[in-house]
C-alpha cells in the first residue's frame, strides 16, 4: 500500500485558453468541412513533384532538423537513465588475495584492522608471533583468501514516489522534446515551401521586368526617331529614357533577389539544390491542394506539436512537485549481499562457505533551514509558469490560424481584382500609345499608362505568391506536415 503512494498533484489539462471556434465574418470563408488537417501528410498536400523532392532533401539534410533529432536521443537517454533508479543495481564481485609471512611470524598487511597472536607450526615445531589481517601462524608461509559475492547497494525503497515522479518528469520531458522535433519539422517544411515559392514568384517578377524593358526600349526608339524628325520633343525622349532605366534597375535588383532566394533555399535544405529542382516561374499552376477545411473547431489546436510540447512540459513540472513533496518524508534504503569465501580456491563453493547479510537504513531530515520547503515552492512556481506557457501557446496558435483564415477568405477576391486591373492597365497602355502616335494625347499619358501596367503586373505576381504561401501557412498552423 505504501509503494502506491504518489504525492504529485492530480494532473488536469487546463481549460482551452481560446474561443471554441475560429472567427467568422466578412473576412472569413464559409465553413468547408471538418477534415483533420494533421492527418494530411505533406507529400499529399504538396502536389508539385519538384517541391516535394526539395522538401524531402531538406528534411534529410537540414542542420536544425539534425539537432532536433539529437535532442530527442539525448532526452530519451536521460529518461532511461532516470528510470533505472526504479530498480536495484546488482553488482557481482570476485576477490583473491595472498600474503606471505616470514619465519618469525611477521607479514605485510593491508587495511586498518589487524590481529596479533602466537602459534606453533606443526610442520617445523618452531614458535613465533605475527600480525596479519585475519589470522597469524608461526613458522612462515603463504595465506590465500578467495571470495565471490553478489549484492545490492543502497537501493531506495520508493515508498513516497520520489523516484517514480522524477522518472515521470524525465519521461514527459522526453515527450516534449519529441514534440519539439515535430514542430521543427513542420516549420522546416513550411519554410522550404515558402522559400521555393518566393523564388518562383521572383522569377515571374524578373520576366515581367524584362518584358517591360523591351517595351520601354521600343518607346525610346520611337520617340528618338520622332525627335530627329522634329515630330517629338527631347522631353519625350528623356521621359521614355527614365522609364527604361527604371525597368533596367528592376531587372538588376530582381536578378540579385533570385540569387539570394536560391542561397536561402540552399541553407534551409542543407545542401545545394540542383537546377532541375528549382522553379522557373510561379504562374497560375497549383503547387498545393487547392482547399483546406475552414469550418473547424478550435480544439484542433491541441494536436499542434508546439502545443503538445508545452503540455508535456507542464506534466513534467507537475511530477516534479511530487518529488519535492516526497523529500519531506524518510528515505529508506536497502543493502544486501550474498556470497562465499574460502582460503582455498577448490573449496570456494563447498558447503559451509556461504554467507549473506542485509541492512536497511532510514534517514529523515529534521532541520534543513527551509531547503525542502523552498524546493517545493520552486516546483510549484515552475508548474504555474508552465501553465501560463501552455495557455500562451494555445492563444498564439489560435491567432496564427485566425490570421491565415482571414487572408484565405479574401485572397480569391484580391487575385480577381488584380487580374482585372492588370488587364485594364494593359488595354490602357495600348490605347494611350495609339493616341500618342495619332497625335491625340501627349507622350506623358503613354508613360503613365506604361508605368501603371508595370505596377499592376508586379502586384498580380505578388498576390499570387500570397495565395500559395497562405495555404502553406494555414496547413502549418493547423498542425499538418508531420507525416
Amino acid at each position: 500500500m505504501l509503494a502506491g503512494c504518489d504525492l504529485a498533484p492530480h494532473y488536469r489539462r487546463p481549460a482551452l485558453a481560446a474561443p471554441s471556434s475560429f472567427p467568422q465574418g466578412p473576412a472569413y470563408a464559409p465553413a468547408a468541412g471538418t477534415t483533420d488537417v494533421a492527418a494530411i501528410g505533406w507529400r499529399d498536400f504538396f502536389v508539385d513533384d519538384r517541391l516535394r523532392r526539395t522538401i524531402a532533401l531538406g528534411l534529410a539534410n537540414n542542420r536544425d532538423a539534425r539537432v532536433a533529432a539529437a535532442n530527442v536521443l539525448q532526452a530519451r537517454a536521460q529518461y532511461r537513465a532516470q528510470r533505472a533508479d526504479l530498480f536495484p543495481t546488482i553488482a557481482a564481485n570476485a576477490t583473491a588475495s595472498a600474503r606471505h609471512t616470514g619465519s618469525n611470524g611477521s607479514s605485510l598487511t593491508s587495511g586498518n584492522t589487524t590481529t596479533t597472536g602466537t602459534g606453533t607450526d606443526t610442520g617445523t615445531g618452531t614458535t613465533g608471533t605475527g600480525t596479519t589481517s585475519t589470522n597469524t601462524e608461526t613458522g612462515g608461509g603463504t595465506i590465500k583468501d578467495y571470495a565471490v559475492d553478489i549484492g545490492v547497494s543502497s537501493f531506495e525503497l520508493d515508498l513516497f514516489g520520489r523516484v517514480r515522479n522524477l522518472t515521470k518528469a524525465a519521461q514527459d520531458a522526453y515527450f516534449a522534446t519529441k514534440a519539439a522535433q515535430d514542430a521543427i519539422r513542420i516549420s522546416l517544411i513550411s519554410e522550404i515551401a515558402t522559400a521555393w515559392l518566393t523564388m518562383a514568384s521572383d522569377q515571374d517578377q524578373l520576366a515581367i521586368s524584362r518584358d517591360t524593358y523591351k517595351s520601354f526600349q521600343q518607346s525610346v526608339d520611337i520617340t528618338s526617331a520622332q525627335f530627329h524628325k522634329g515630330i517629338a520633343s527631347e522631353l519625350d525622349v528623356q521621359q521614355a529614357e527614365t522609364n527604361l532605366q527604371d525597368a533596367r534597375y528592376a531587372i538588376a535588383q530582381l536578378t540579385t533577389q533570385v540569387a539570394q532566394d536560391q542561397n536561402a533555399l540552399n541553407l534551409l535544405v542543407g545542401t545545394t539544390v540542383t537546377t532541375d529542382l528549382l522553379p522557373a516561374q510561379l504562374g497560375t499552376a497549383d503547387y498545393t491542394l487547392p482547399q483546406l477545411p475552414a469550418g473547424i473547431d478550435s480544439t484542433v489546436l491541441l494536436k499542434r506539436p508546439d502545443v503538445i510540447e508545452a503540455e508535456d512540459q507542464l506534466k513534467a513540472q507537475n511530477a516534479n512537485i511530487g518529488a519535492a513533496r516526497a523529500a519531506f518524508f524518510p528515505t529508506i534504503s536497502l543493502t544486501a549481499a550474498a556470497g562465499t569465501a574460502s582460503s582455498s580456491l577448490t573449496s570456494l563453493f563447498s558447503g559451509g562457505t556461504f554467507s549473506w547479510n542485509a541492512t536497511g537504513a532510514s534517514a529523515l531530515t529534521l532541520f534543513d533551514f527551509g531547503r525542502n520547503r523552498a524546493n517545493l515552492r520552486y516546483a510549484e512556481a515552475s508548474r504555474d509558469a508552465a501553465v501560463a506557457t501552455y495557455e500562451k501557446s494555445v492563444q498564439t496558435a489560435f491567432r496564427e490560424v485566425s490570421d491565415a483564415l482571414a487572408q484565405r477568405g479574401t485572397i480569391g477576391e484580391q487575385i480577381a481584382a488584380h487580374e482585372a486591373g492588370a488587364n485594364a492597365a494593359g488595354k490602357a497602355a495600348m490605347l494611350s500609345e495609339a493616341r500618342y502616335r495619332g497625335g491625340i494625347d501627349s507622350f506623358l499619358t503613354t508613360l503613365v499608362a506604361q508605368r501603371t501596367l508595370f505596377t499592376a503586373q508586379q502586384a498580380l505576381a505578388t498576390t499570387r505568391l500570397q495565395r500559395e504561401t497562405n495555404l502553406v501557412t494555414l496547413y502549418q498552423t493547423l498542425g499538418g506536415g508531420i507525416g
